[in-house]
């Protein structure tokens, strides 16, 4: 197979780079230069925000584009065009930020959408622009053609967001740690090499439409998933849970400050944490142990010096010490066992 990657030197692009040439595919990545790709790929170099700057994809065909650009649609609708008629398949790696706000526990694929999305736009809002990514990628290919991955919380190896690798950091410190409960407060993500694994699975068996990306509600918890960190770290912190209801008191918001968590019966717990996933499952979506997640990214945190990348343009996540420990010091928090 001979895959196209608009991207492909970061996180979610640099997954699929990496599991394509795993499976001994022929992988192009199309790139501005600012990081190293993959070994083993071939490298083209342009922006597509700048006049010409598509002039690297005048030639060439491909089985399969993957496509993580998350600014302007236009960049989408430019490129897709480009493309169609050298390429079988577009894949769009979308978001589940594209449905209306704010969508009910259990909501699929068919949920409205966002309005006022435009496949010509320039850079809006996040839920905006991607969904006018997929708008972008639909108009060149056609809905037979393209595939819209409708991903929601991406963690593991190159993340450069810094939700899990905040958590590692600072379970790693040691000391009490302020642990957003409920412990069995279920979560909702999908390990970054399991999304890049599905997508491939995909481009083979032809598969088009959208699809909610993302593990099963449930298959991690609050619980396992700072346990792990506590395990794959082995410092000597102690997780002291902490009602949802003393967290938010306390003015710390969700999501940000206490990057993953968001207090249970939200609307927020609903958007982000109780999508129906069932026809990713279906169509072969496998997902690792939440221990495996966190260990790999406790491993390539040590490979790269301890300090996580950090994409320009996203909110810094994390809480500032002095807030935490005049939390735990009011009495907030119950210390926990980890096994």
């Amino acid at each position: 197979m001979r895959l196209l990657l608009l991207g492909g030197t970061e996180f979610a692009g640099r997954a699929v780079a990496e599991a394509a040439l795993g499976r001994g595919w022929e992988v192009t990545v199309f790139h501005r230069g600012r990081h190293a790709p993959p070994a083993g790929v071939r490298s083209l170099h342009g922006d597509r925000t700048a006049p010409d700057g598509l002039a690297a994809l005048a030639e060439g065909e491909w089985d399969a584009v993957v496509d993580t650009w998350s600014a302007a649609p236009r960049a989408v609708r430019d490129t897709a065009r480009l493309l169609r008629g050298r390429a079988g398949r577009y894949v769009y790696v979308s978001s589940c930020s594209v449905y209306e706000w704010s969508p009910p526990a259990g909501y699929g694929e068919d949920a409205p959408l966002v309005e006022g999305a435009l496949a010509d736009a320039g850079q809006t809002d996040y839920a905006r622009d991607k969904r006018g990514g997929e708008l972008a990628a639909v108009e060149a290919f056609g809905a037979d053609g393209s595939l819209l991955v409708r991903a929601g919380l991406i963690l593991g190896p190159y993340e450069n967001v810094g939700r899990l690798p905040w958590w590692l950091g600072r379970i790693a410190r040691g000391g009490p740690v302020l642990a957003p409960g409920p412990r069995d407060l279920p979560l909702q993500y999908v390990d970054v090499r399991d999304l890049a694994e599905w997508i491939l699975g995909a481009v083979e068996r032809e598969l088009s439409g959208p699809y909610n990306l993302i593990a099963p509600q449930g298959h991690a918890t609050m619980g396992t998933l700072l346990d792990a960190c506590v395990r794959a770290t082995g410092g000597p912190a102690e997780l002291r849970w902490t009602d949802p209801e003393v967290i938010l008191e306390a003015g710390i918001e969700p999501w940000v400050q206490l990057p993953v968590w968001v207090p249970p019966g939200s609307d927020l717990h609903d958007a982000l944490h109780a999508a129906d996933v069932s026809r990713a499952l279906a169509t072969g979506l496998d997902c690792r142990p939440v221990g495996d997640t966190v260990t790999d990214t406790w491993k390539w945190l040590q490979d790269i010096g301890g300090t996580a990348p950090q994409r320009p343009g996203r909110t810094v996540k994390g809480l500032d010490p002095e807030v935490e420990a005049k939390v735990l010091a009011s009495g907030g928090g119950v210390p926990g066992t980890t096994p």
